[in-house]
């Protein structure tokens, strides 16, 4: 079944991005990239280290309590990490890094919409230096104030390092703001503070004063005051995947990095609108692209075929999440 589900995901990729999209990796880190770890089938996070420059860490969903360091230069797993202390994951869909330098994992999948009264974030140190290691991890209890949930969006401000999650629901979801701090030996009640998309992943900018979420079928950008969403959010043009997991900024806020599901499973980069770009000119729309370097996958959502694209991209979404519960419920 998830062999299916990954020739699925692939097949939509082919489909939705355009000729000449695959070409040969350069050393500049931050770029698009492959995910050449075999071990890496459902990347369903993805987070820009602080500590290692080009280095993004991420991790299967549903799995072994594995983070994967891979970098973006080669698509190369530079690191793996076994937490330590944590039990077995449920269900991990998320993972960020705070302004503490900790990485934070999110065990917040439910995929009953509700089965779990409570769901599981994991924290450790990022590690100052890269390999295969064993980290020990602090594990926290998450319960909602409003009863348990499905969420795949964990977010970590980078100036507060309040944690906030997204819950993901078809119909919408709600943005929950955890405690001031986390506590490891009681529970820690997340908060509804507003309303969201369909959403399967998110993360703060830089500076923390923008929040990107982004679903199946949509990314917006949203901007960020005094601890909530300021305004309904803007477009980014998002790329079409196979199935749409992941989300970060770069390390220098000028981009998005977005991914996807599968096995060599593609990060594709986003230039934000108004960021400098790496030609040290403006992005004035929204998904513009680089112009210093070949088109990437962002563009296959510009041109004459967005609207075969949505329809395709829609249909192979929704065969794939379902096949996708399906198999999980059994």
């Amino acid at each position: 079944m998830r062999s299916a589900l990954c020739a699925l995901g692939a097949a939509a990729a082919l489909v939705l991005l355009p000729a000449g999209h695959a070409r040969a990796e350069g050393p500049e880190p931050d770029r698009d990239f492959t995910i050449e770890d075999s071990r890496v089938t459902e990347s369903s996070g993805l987070a820009a280290s602080r500590a290692h420059p080009g280095i993004y860490w991420t991790h299967n969903d549903q799995d072994a309590p594995l983070i994967y360091g891979i970098d973006s230069r080669t698509g190369k797993t530079v690191a793996t990490l076994t937490m330590r202390g944590v039990g077995t994951p449920r269900d991990m869909e998320a993972i960020a890094v705070g302004p503490d330098g900790d990485i934070y994992v999110g065990d917040i999948g439910d995929n009953l919409d509700g089965s779990w009264d409570h769901v599981w974030i994991y924290r450790f140190p990022e590690p100052k230096v890269l390999g295969d290691r064993t980290v020990a991890a602090k594990q926290y209890v998450v319960k909602y104030a409003d009863g348990a949930r499905n969420a795949e969006a964990l977010m970590v401000h980078p100036k507060t390092g309040r944690v906030y999650i997204a819950s993901k629901n078809e119909e919408g979801g709600g943005l929950y703001a955890g405690p001031e701090r986390l506590s490891s030996s009681g529970t820690n009640t997340f908060r509804r503070i507003g309303d969201v998309p369909w959403v399967t992943d998110g993360a703060f900018s830089p500076d923390g004063e923008r929040l990107v979420l982004r679903g199946y079928l949509m990314a917006r950008e949203y901007a960020w005051k005094d601890g909530r969403l300021a305004d309904g959010g803007t477009s980014i043009g998002a790329p079409f995947q196979g199935q749409a997991e992941s989300v970060t900024y770069t390390p220098d806020g000028s981009a998005f990095m977005l991914g996807s599901e599968g096995q060599k499973s593609r990060v594709v980069r986003l230039e934000r609108q108004g960021a400098p770009s790496p030609s040290g000119k403006p992005a004035d729309t929204p998904g513009a692209p680089d112009t210093s370097r070949p088109p990437s996958g962002q563009d296959a959502g510009e041109g004459g075929n967005a609207t075969m694209g949505f329809l395709v991209l829609a249909g192979a979404t929704l065969l794939v999440v379902g096949a996708k519960r399906l198999f999980r419920r059994r």
